[in-house]
This record gives structure tokens, C-alpha cells and sequence, in this order.
């Protein structure tokens, strides 16, 4: 029995413990950290990695463009936050090699362009930060990191009719998605989330409060449509890699979360957010309003960049 079961024993243990260095990071609402084995699905496609001696392959959606609102960020372009943040994944695959020779890739599945329309940031705002992104990549040779958006597989056609594309064939009905928020707690919370999103970075917004959050709600259903259309179109492209999400997700779930940097909020990202240095030389995410009030602001090749604490 020894001999059948042997040559396996050690691709799975290899992948329990690259799993065990994904869950010093994890990005969940649990109260307690999980063990790997409370993660099956992760662990059988970073075996079946393993299993092969090929470098695993993680996909990340996110990264979609700044949040328009200057309460919460520099500008619209990437600033320290994401720099740090691109900077961590690539050292997270770095730590992975030396567990697995052949290494990890991270594929950042990048989604502004999906749901710009409905977050109200201009295609060309999110052109621009993509674009940035990739030429960070390219100068900090962060050579584990790639990035892949909506240019890589509708080319040149127009931002309205990619979106159009993405969502007609994959996003689930309305229908759905509201019965599902009605019975699942996550989805729940995720609609709870991207909405209190949305409040936040609407502005000009003329009507009364009540009126802002009822939009919001509606456009929230749209966001998580069209993010499940982007996930689905992603599975396509990547049928073999391991999930990775920036919403915080439970033990067992088929995404597994990621935290990129320390922040107060498990919702906070790079992009809803700027950074602070901190006078022990940590990092913390925070919105723009309360880093200014607690640091200086320090600038990079011409532009803001992050604040320290004063």
C-alpha cells in the first residue's frame, strides 16, 4: 500500500504548506485562522501544480482603478498603495518558490473596465492606471506578476461593447442575484459593501440621501453581475488556476482571500485608499482625508505618492 500511496503523499504536503504560507495573509470575517486542510479546493489544484513540477498559477481580480473620490485617494493613478501591494505578491511567490522550485505566477485580472460605467470612473482614467500598473511591473521587475484586462481579449473594440460582451454572455439574472442576496450571508455582505462603496464615491449627486442610497443599491446589483461575469470569463481563460479575491472569503469557499497590506477595515483596498507610513516603518491603509490629518504628504517622480506619520 506504502508504494501506491507514497508518490502522492508528497505533492500534497508540499501543498499544504504553500497553503499554510497563503494563510498568514488570509482576508476573511472567520474569528479563528483555519488550518490548509479546511481549504480541499485550493489544496487540490496546488497538488495537481505540484503533482506536475509546472509553476502555480494564481489568478487576483482587482486592481480596477482608483475610487473617484478625493476623500479616499491621491488621484487616479497608482500611487504607493499599489505599489506595496504589487510588491507583496511578487515576494508571496518568492516565498512560494522556495517551498516549490518551479514557483507561483500571479495573473492580476484587472476589472475596471468591466464595471466603469456603473462606478462612474471615465475609460480613460482606468486606461491610464492599467497602464501604469503594467509599467511597474515592468520597472521594479516584479517578474512573478502579470496583468491581463479586457484589452487582452476584446482588442480594440469600444469600452461599451466589450462590457456588453462580457455580460451578455456570462453575468446571472437579476433574479438570481437577488434571491441569492436574500439567502446567502456573503453575497449579502458583498452587496452591503459595494453599495456603502458606491455612496461613498458618488458625488454631484443632487437628490436626497434616501434617493443616493436606492441608486446606489440598484447599481450595486449591476457591479456584482457584472464581477461574476468577469469571474466566469477569467475561469475560461484559466481553468486550472487557483482563485485568489480581494473580498474577504470564509474557510472552504472556492475563492480564497487575500490581504494585500495592513488596514483597519477587511474591505480596505490600495484603491479605495492611499498609505500611511507609519514611525515604525509599517504600512497602513487608510482614506485620504484621515492620512492627511495624521501625516505629511510625500511625493514621487512628480506626483503624490503616500503620506508619513507626522
Amino acid at each position: 500500500m506504502s508504494l501506491t500511496t507514497a508518490p502522492d503523499t508528497l505533492p500534497r504536503t508540499t501543498a499544504a504548506r504553500i497553503l499554510d504560507l497563503l494563510l498568514a495573509h488570509h482576508r476573511t470575517t472567520d474569528p479563528s485562522r483555519a488550518t490548509a486542510e479546511a481549504f480541499p479546493h485550493q489544496l487540490r489544484r496546488i497538488t495537481d501544480f505540484v503533482r506536475e513540477g509546472a509553476p502555480i498559477v494564481l489568478t487576483l481580480p482587482g486592481f480596477p482603478c482608483k475610487s473617484p473620490n478625493p476623500a479616499k485617494t491621491l488621484g487616479h493613478l497608482p500611487d504607493m498603495g499599489e505599489r506595496l501591494s504589487l510588491a507583496f505578491l511578487d515576494t508571496l511567490c518568492a516565498g512560494i518558490e522556495e517551498i516549490h522550485a518551479p514557483g507561483a505566477q500571479v495573473v492580476i485580472c484587472s476589472d475596471g473596465h468591466v464595471f466603469g460605467d456603473l462606478i462612474r470612473v471615465p475609460d480613460q482614467h482606468i486606461d491610464a492606471y492599467a497602464d501604469e500598473l503594467r509599467a511597474l511591473i515592468r520597472e521594479s521587475d516584479l517578474r512573478r506578476l502579470s496583468l491581463f484586462d479586457l484589452r487582452d481579449v476584446l482588442g480594440d473594440l469600444p469600452h461599451d461593447a466589450r462590457r456588453a460582451h462580457v455580460h451578455d454572455r456570462y453575468a446571472p439574472t437579476p433574479q438570481a442575484l437577488r434571491a441569492e442576496v436574500r439567502t446567502d450571508a456573503q453575497t449579502l455582505a458583498l452587496y452591503r459593501g459595494i453599495t456603502r462603496f458606491l455612496v461613498e464615491d458618488t458625488s454631484g449627486f443632487t437628490g436626497s440621501r434616501s434617493a443616493l442610497q436606492r441608486e446606489c443599491r440598484k447599481r450595486a446589483y449591476g457591479v456584482i453581475q457584472r464581477s461574476r461575469a468577469w469571474g466566469r470569463l477569467i475561469a475560461d481563460h484559466h481553468p486550472r488556476a487557483v482563485r485568489l479575491s480581494i473580498h474577504p472569503q470564509p474557510a472552504g469557499a472556492a475563492k480564497f482571500g487575500i490581504r494585500l497590506l495592513d488596514a483597519p477595515d477587511v474591505w480596505t483596498t490600495p484603491w479605495h485608499s492611499v498609505a500611511l507610513r507609519e514611525a515604525d516603518g509599517g504600512w497602513t491603509l487608510m482614506p485620504h482625508a484621515r492620512a492627511r490629518r495624521l501625516g505629511r504628504p510625500v511625493h514621487r517622480d512628480g506626483r503624490p505618492s503616500h503620506f508619513e506619520r507626522a
